[in-house]
């Protein structure tokens, strides 16, 4: 048996990926572990469960694999701060001593963190990198259903590429066309995040939930004055308006005055209908060039499959243009699609690339993407002691019962069951559910559940066999990364005056027989359930649609705004306890919020730092 060991770190969302001749054993983010959301340090608690997970001591793994080269990053460092001298000095004298002291000699640092795990760990050779983008493109399709494919990964930067193609066949992956630094549709799209007034990195899924409330005026304006837009897709940035190359902001005054209005300081300013503009105007730009990328590519090279990867492929909304438009037969997009994946990707680019070794099954083998860890009853059981919790333990065909019953009233539900999901969707295993037919459903999850903006939506997981019934869709979407609207059958169309509702003012309106998954464009975030990956959500959703006659549930992480998704029995519990979730259920264990003791409820609301 051949093990190889993927690790992405120190920019934003470590992780570490474990597979053994090829098959993927086990994938998990640090910040599950380390409760720092986007943690960037190296995975130290990953590697230890991939380590668990695998029953292997780091000297018994045969490879060791960065997922980019720190080397051909520090070139373009250098390289893009000589270019705009003496601009950028700031930035620059911030940034030299961490790449002098620890990211430029990386194969040193690795290994002494590696060795951390195992005293026996020596053979430094058995580090090796790969490069980012490459990376990227192996997670993307390798572990999909495709014998070829047509491969695109668009993030914000690697080392130097923005925007890769690759085609990829059986165990080969040829890259063959870039678009390097600072020209990013990924650094484009979080320099409006920034001037919107969210977190980069972190918020632009924010961005793209408050587009659909406003209208795309300002798309021309960007696509005149911010870049030069071929038909193809392909794109440079006019420069003169963006700072991230060499400073400490995304944006400059040239950008704000292009618009009319300063950057948005989130402690002071509301979102108005300005912002809602600019949010429907940027993704709207990066529709246009997603769409044109893809379509000059389906053209030029005739291949009828797609693979996506990099932080741009969780852009659901595009995803699901791509779809509707039919520009490919067949899409594929790796759940762990941003940095996180890299060292999955990184893995499994050695595997095949490096050793050769064939693909000999053409499936799905992200085995559901639940790659993370799971707690055996006794240990659960133990855990709840030690937390003073009040809990009943049942059979499992009567956990999908009450839970399915308390779901039809109203109820909300932390559900906690088997391996944890790698990446950043919840899909059915670490997730908070509830009724999709309420129409107050989605404020009171945002606003007493998840402490965050009312404005953002839920996504749907429904049956696999019955989705084409309730939305504009007939493939699999296991991975919530594609959008589509509700089906005409279950719409509710506005009035008039309640088409003239500004923004915010939409979320009031009742659009469809699921509001609680129906933002105010009629779209949803897809989750297919599929029995062979997810058996026991798939029961519970069968059960729900037995006692209701909707197939649907509203799904979101079990988390609240700025926590990293709930990983173990205690996170659950806490989280539990310090929001208005109604019942907690882990494995064959419930628990019911009126049945806890009143002084451990703790301040959960402000125990995060905001994202």
């Amino acid at each position: 048996m051949t093990s190889i060991l993927g690790i992405s770190a120190f920019y934003h969302d470590s992780a570490a990926a474990l597979i053994n001749d090829g098959d993927i054993v086990a994938a998990a983010q640090e910040e599950r572990f380390s409760r720092k959301k986007h943690d960037a340090r190296y995975p130290f608690n990953a590697v230890n469960y991939i380590l668990k997970e695998s029953n292997l001591k780091l000297s018994e793994i045969d490879h060791i694999v960065f997922f980019e080269k720190p080397f051909l990053k520090f070139e373009r460092l250098l390289e893009t701060y000589l270019a705009f001298a003496p601009k950028g000095f700031k930035s620059f004298s911030l940034s030299m001593p961490i790449w002098l002291r620890e990211k430029l000699f990386q194969k040193k640092f690795l290994f002494d963190q590696l060795k951390q795990h195992d005293e026996n760990f020596k053979d430094i050779n058995k580090i090796k990198f790969s490069e980012h983008h490459y990376s990227h493109a192996a997670s993307a399709f390798f572990p999909s259903p495709f014998k070829e494919a047509i491969v695109l990964t668009l993030d914000g930067v690697g080392e130097w590429a923005t925007t890769t193609v690759a085609i990829g066949k059986g165990n080969s992956l040829k890259m063959l066309k870039e678009i390097h630094f600072p020209h990013s549709l990924g650094l484009l799209y979080s320099a409006f995040t920034y001037y919107t007034g969210f977190k980069v990195n972190s918020g632009e899924y924010k961005v793209m939930g408050l587009a659909p409330y406003g209208k795309p005026r300002y798309k021309n304006l960007i696509i005149e004055k911010l870049m030069d837009l071929k038909k193809d897709g392909s794109f440079r940035l006019n420069m003169k308006y963006f700072n991230y190359a060499i400073g400490l902001t995304m944006t400059n005054k040239k950008f704000s005055d292009l618009f009319g209005q300063p950057v948005r300081n989130p402690a002071k300013d509301l979102l108005t209908e300005f912002h809602m503009d600019i949010a429907s105007s940027i993704q709207a730009v990066t529709e246009e060039i997603v769409l044109r990328i893809t379509k000059n590519l389906a053209e030029e090279y005739k291949v009828k499959n797609l693979c996506l990867a990099g932080g741009v492929a969780l852009n659901c909304v595009a995803n699901g243009k791509i779809l509707k438009e039919k520009i490919f037969d067949n899409i594929w997009i790796q759940p762990a699609a941003g940095d996180a994946g890299g060292s999955l990707g990184a893995a499994l680019a050695y595997w095949y690339r490096e050793l050769g070794k064939p693909r000999k099954e053409f499936k799905d083998k992200m085995k559901g993407s639940y790659l993370g860890p799971n707690f055996n009853e006794n240990t659960i059981e133990d855990e709840l002691n030690r937390l003073k919790a009040v809990f009943q333990k049942k059979k499992s065909n009567e956990i999908i019962s009450i839970t399915a019953n308390e779901l039809s009233n109203n109820k909300t539900v932390g559900w906690f069951q088997g391996r944890m999901e790698f990446g950043p969707r919840a899909l059915g295993c670490r997730s908070i559910l509830a009724d999709p037919r309420s129409d107050k459903m989605q404020k009171e999850l945002n606003l007493k559940i998840k402490f965050r903006e009312s404005f953002r939506p839920f996504a749907p997981s429904i049956l696999r066999e019955d989705v084409s019934e309730w939305f504009d869709l007939d493939c699999d979407s296991p991975y919530m990364l594609l959008v589509s609207n509700i089906s005409e059958t279950k719409k509710i169309n506005m009035s008039t005056n309640d088409e003239k509702l500004f923004g915010i003012d939409k979320l009031n309106i009742k659009r469809s027989s699921i509001p609680a998954v129906t933002h105010v464009d009629y779209s949803a975030r897809i989750q297919t359930v599929h029995k062979d990956t997810n058996p026991r959500y798939h029961d519970l959703l069968m059960q729900f649609k037995k006692k209701t006659n909707c197939p649907v549930l509203v799904n979101t992480s079990f988390n609240v705004r700025g926590e990293p998704i709930v990983c173990s029995v205690a996170d659950a519990f806490n989280c539990f306890m310090g929001t208005n979730l109604d019942i907690l259920v882990i494995e064959n264990f419930i628990l019911f919020k009126d049945k806890q003791d009143k002084l451990i409820i703790n301040d959960y609301k402000n125990k995060f730092e905001l994202d």
